[in-house]
């Protein structure tokens, strides 16, 4: 959908290129702003709420881009339509920490991955018909089904189990504020350099793989659909490396070195080689980067859920969502400037990042032994209670 909008904008509605350019760029900027406040948001109206607003008003922005003719109202346009849709990310996650406790969490997050992958590949498919057509109609028809869909998707929110705590769709006030969570700041910013591989394969692989290897083009096509198969695949499975803080750090550092091995492995398929053999090293860089794509993003959403306050859960959320939104706007330049500007030394750069990050994230979520206080009567008859509780509902809240 994203390649249907960036021509629409150019063929149908007459903008140029540049001014498209620098219009997707302010609007990522909005996206982590939003990103960020609509935490708080999410805590002050609930998350079930704020989604709801926000997917009605990304619908809309989808709508009005059949209206946008100028350069003024397009970037107004898309700062709409990418600031509802980081609100949506961040409600979406807030919503899971409400909704869901421990394990499930995570696992439940890696089930949506997989949904999302799906259904890009499949909205990859039907824009592809636009593209083929190329007529206004066509991409006018492609751009209001986007925004169709994205208010169809509200539908199944009736089907979320109660929210933990109970107490309504609202938490009580009180509870830490993130930006004074030095922890899960360092976290936040060491996971926002992991999520920089996100764009190694949407965009270095591809300039890579025309402009420095002996590879076929179409090897693109194959390499891309060849990582949406391992991540829909691998994805929930993923989510049984990841139990605890100290197995999510090693999850991360795991995926980090992977990373490394895919960066190393694109690298060497820009040295003079045949097609053959540039492909086998691409497929495996593919395949590495895939495996660490996983592992690190398993290991990054148990640290953001398990670090994260639940008195103030959408406010964590957010940051952690704009740090991720921060990652992602620096990383067209990071990658294009490193891996397609320096070439094999860039490449080795950005594995060297990636792991740096990786192994500050291990020695973060490090297990801290403290010793245990001896409990007062009060507390031991508390605790004797909750377990009581739990033996009642051994299954706990999200189990299905």
């Amino acid at each position: 959908m994203f390649s249907v909008s960036v021509l629409f904008f150019t063929t149908v509605a007459g903008i140029s290129p540049a001014t498209v350019g620098v219009g997707l760029t302010v609007a990522g900027a909005a996206g982590v702003v939003t990103a960020f406040a609509s935490g708080r948001l999410c805590d002050r109206f609930g998350p079930r709420r704020v989604l709801i607003v926000a997917a009605t008003a990304q619908g809309g922005a989808l709508a009005a881009y059949c209206l946008t003719r100028d350069a003024g109202t397009f970037v107004l346009v898309a700062c709409v339509a990418v600031g509802a849709e980081s609100v949506e990310r961040t409600a979406h996650v807030a919503l899971l920490a409400r909704a869901f406790t421990g394990p499930a969490r995570v696992g439940v997050r890696a089930w949506l991955r997989v949904v999302d992958n799906v259904s890009i590949a499949a909205g990859s498919g039907l824009a592809a018909v636009a593209l083929v057509v190329g007529s206004r109609s066509a991409y006018l028809a492609a751009v209001l089904a986007a925004a169709v869909l994205t208010l169809v998707a509200l539908v199944p929110l009736r089907a979320l189990p109660v929210l933990v705590g109970g107490g309504g769709d609202r938490l009580a006030e009180g509870g830490r504020s993130p930006l004074g969570d030095r922890r899960y700041l360092t976290a936040t910013a060491l996971h926002a350099v992991v999520s920089v591989q996100a764009l190694l394969l949407t965009v270095g692989m591809p300039l890579w793989v025309t402009g420095h290897t002996a590879a076929p083009d179409v090897t693109v096509a194959v390499l891309l659909l060849l990582n949406t198969g391992l991540v829909s695949v691998l994805q929930v499975w993923s989510t049984r490396l990841v139990g605890d803080v100290p197995s999510a750090g090693r999850a991360v550092f795991h995926g980090t070195v992977l990373l490394l091995a895919a960066c190393l492995c694109y690298a060497a398929a820009g040295y003079p080689s045949g097609a053959g053999f540039a492909v086998a090293l691409l497929v495996a860089a593919v395949v590495a980067h895939s495996l660490g794509e996983i592992a690190s993003e398993a290991g990054g959403w148990e640290l953001a859920f398990e670090w994260a306050d639940p008195a103030n859960s959408g406010a964590y959320q957010g940051v952690s969502q704009a740090g991720v939104g921060i990652g992602l706007a620096v990383a067209p330049v990071v990658v294009t400037s490193a891996a397609v500007g320096l070439g094999p030394p860039g490449w080795l750069l950005l594995g060297s990042m990636f792991l740096a990050a990786g192994a500050g994230t291990r020695a973060l979520s490090a297990r801290r032994r403290v010793p245990q206080r001896a409990l007062s009567a009060e507390e031991r008859s508390a605790r004797a209670d909750g377990e009581d509780n739990l033996a009642g509902h051994p299954a706990g809240v999200g189990s299905a």
